[in-house]
This record gives structure tokens, C-alpha cells and sequence, in this order.
């Protein structure tokens, strides 16, 4: 994965990305109906780091697109839109935390800890509901969503998954890890 330094793309690697984002743009028009592609790039160009943050959501399998805009704020959603959770962002248990917690066995990185690298944040439950509305997700992988404080306090954390025509959501020890638990993330422009 090739990366500039302090969190901005090349000139070229802005054009690709920017490429691939419109081209699933214009793919997925359902998911974002009534939203221009061109109002969305001219946000994306104007943030640099936003940018890097999607090509870091795209290099590790999460093919973001845009799910949302909030036109009070004038903010447009992105979102991890691959069928299943990206392979990439697997096998990781659910914070820092738990990542120090665990004596033995210990997996190689955290999803909280690996969203804040990228610069986006792991879904909440609203938003895993409301991305399942679009799409089938997480039929065979799930993904660890943002939990709620007392849940945590607690030593848990919730993911989510879809079976049986169904949205689910659960929870497990967030120190825990599975080879087909990953996690999604949000980004807002």
C-alpha cells in the first residue's frame, strides 16, 4: 500500500481514487438518490485528509460510497459498502483496551485503534440498520460496531451481522477476536 506522508495522497493517487469513487457512484445510484457526483467531489477536493482517509477505506477492501447526506450541515456519508467485512480489517478484537488485556493469543490490532489510523470511525448500530437497508452485508463475515459506554464498561462490545433475512446485533467480549469479525467504517465529508 502506498502512502505520502502526513496523511495526503499524490496527485495521481487523488485522480484514481477519485475514479473509482464515481464510477461506484454511478453503479449504486440507490444508495444515494437525489445526490450529485459532482458536489460530492468538489467537497472531497477541497479535504485532503478526507481524501487519504477514503483511499485507506478503499486499499483495505471496504469499497466506501456514499449512503447519506445531512443537509443541515451540508455533510455527505461515506460508507464501507463491500458484501462482506473487509478481509483486511479482520481478526482484530474490538479496542486498545482489550488489545492490552489480552495476556496470550493476542491478535494483531484493534478495530478501534485501526479506524482511528484511518482516519474514520467504526459504524454504529444506527447506521449498520440503516446501511443493511441498502444491501445484503455481512451474510457470511460480521462487524464489530461502535458500543455503547455502559456495554463497554462492562468488558463488552456489539457487532453485527445479516442471516435469515435478518439484522442482528450482538455481543461478545471485546477482547475477542474471529477470523470472520472485521468492522465498517463511516467518514464524513
Amino acid at each position: 500500500m502506498q502512502r505520502a506522508s502526513k496523511k495526503v495522497l499524490t496527485p495521481k493517487q487523488c485522480e484514481e481514487l477519485l475514479k473509482i469513487l464515481k464510477t461506484r457512484f454511478e453503479k449504486n445510484t440507490k444508495r444515494h438518490s437525489g445526490i450529485e457526483w459532482s458536489k460530492v467531489q468538489e467537497k472531497l477536493e477541497a479535504s485532503s485528509e478526507k481524501l487519504w482517509s477514503l483511499h485507506q477505506m478503499e486499499e483495505t477492501g471496504g469499497e466506501p460510497d456514499v449512503v447519506g447526506f445531512n443537509e443541515k450541515t451540508n455533510i455527505y456519508i461515506f460508507c464501507d459498502c463491500s458484501e462482506e467485512s473487509p478481509k483486511v480489517r479482520r481478526s482484530f478484537c474490538y479496542d486498545n483496551e482489550a488489545l492490552i488485556a489480552r495476556k496470550e493469543h493476542k491478535p494483531k490490532n484493534s478495530a478501534m485503534n485501526m479506524a482511528a489510523e484511518m482516519g474514520i470511525e467504526l459504524l454504529t448500530e444506527e447506521e449498520y440498520r440503516n446501511l443493511q437497508k441498502l444491501g445484503k452485508y455481512d451474510t457470511k463475515t460480521s462487524s464489530w460496531l461502535k458500543t455503547p459506554k455502559n456495554i463497554r464498561k462492562l468488558g463488552g462490545a456489539i457487532f453485527g451481522d445479516f442471516r435469515y433475512d435478518t439484522v442482528f446485533t450482538y455481543h461478545n467480549g471485546a477482547e475477542s477476536y474471529y477470523a470472520g469479525r472485521g468492522f465498517r467504517g463511516a467518514l464524513r465529508v
